[in-house]
């Protein structure tokens, strides 16, 4: 087992892992909803998951490590349940592309303690956890991508390189709104405000 990453879904091979490690991500989000980003220690998360504290480090390197895979849980399940939703409203891919990060930004604004856990461990985390940020960069841009092309006749397409990089940028965008308003340096009315502009502006049609 790897002690540089965390362990991914894919790497597990037997069953009884994969649950381990839904176990100890489960744990994470209870402890960080109910006291945001120092709540989460790991060995609260271990007692809390009934694992051993060395097999947690196993799985998840550092507190950074665990909560960075615990805001891609988050971000993958999204995009799951856009995907099973059908076209997405809108007329145009800044309409659509909008309305999915309103309506994912209400549900990560309805618990504002784990909101603040994630997205801190995220503005946190340094080159050791690059792993972990590239995937949630990568369901970020996927789930833009398929807003972008929700409904339209190239929706099962292949992503341009400009429709990737504009993804990106929107993605910054977003998870930096989300810092901002966890700390209070802006309201939820504001960030969606400052979103709208921002995709608008990469947007245009």
């Amino acid at each position: 087992m790897s002690t540089t990453n965390s362990l991914t879904v894919e790497e597990l091979g037997s069953a009884a892992q994969r649950d381990r490690r839904k176990r100890i991500l489960d744990a994470t989000y209870a402890l960080a909803s109910d006291g945001g980003f120092d709540a989460v220690q790991m060995r609260a998360v271990a007692d809390q998951a009934e694992v051993a504290l060395g097999t947690l480090y196993r799985y998840f390197p550092s507190k950074i490590h665990l909560l960075v895979s615990a805001l891609a849980r988050e971000f993958d399940r999204n995009e799951a349940l856009i995907k099973e939703m059908g076209p997405i409203p809108g007329d145009t891919a800044a309409a659509r592309v909008i309305y999915i990060m309103k309506r994912t930004t209400r549900g990560l604004q309805g618990d504002p303690k784990l909101t603040e856990a994630l997205t801190r461990a995220f503005m946190f985390a340094d080159s050791s956890v690059a792993a972990e940020i590239h995937t949630v960069g990568m369901s970020l841009t996927t789930m833009l991508t398929h807003a972008m092309h929700s409904g339209q006749p190239t929706e099962h397409a292949e992503p341009t390189a400009e429709d990737i990089a504009i993804a990106r940028v929107i993605g910054d965008v977003w998870l930096s709104a989300l810092m901002a308003w966890v700390t209070g340096r802006s309201s939820a009315a504001e960030t969606g405000a400052h979103l709208e502009t921002a995709v608008g502006l990469l947007l245009r049609d």
